[in-house]
């Protein structure tokens, strides 16, 4: 009998994301502009050398084609180094359809090749 892997905890999974996707973020007062790594509808990792304890309040707005996408999240991790991973807390009924036509986007880019 083969040892059974722990269960993530993601509602949704995350596809990764070519160096076009950028977010500006604004926490503790400090804004910064970073990659982003992965995303799903719900949460992110972006690239940053900013550690930020977890429970920490930030405000995104993604700099993308499909249009302005904004976002509350919370830092649920940080790994040292090499950045945050983000929870969404709050999106804007607009801004939804927006976020999931740019995971589709990713996931099409990455499925062809392309991410």
């Amino acid at each position: 009998m083969r040892p059974s892997s722990a269960p993530s905890r993601r509602f949704s999974s995350r596809v990764q994301a070519p160096g076009d996707v950028w977010v500006y973020w604004k926490c503790e007062g400090r804004d910064d502009v970073s990659q982003v790594r992965n995303i799903s509808m719900g949460g992110l990792f972006i690239k940053t050398p900013q550690p930020r304890p977890s429970g920490t309040i930030t405000r995104l707005d993604f700099l993308v084609a499909e249009g302005q996408i904004r976002a509350d999240a919370v830092v649920r991790h940080a790994r040292a180094g090499a950045g945050l991973g983000l929870k969404f807390t709050a999106l804007a009924e607009q801004d939804r359809p927006k976020l999931a036509a740019l995971i589709n986007r990713l996931r099409r880019m990455h499925f062809l090749g392309g991410g």
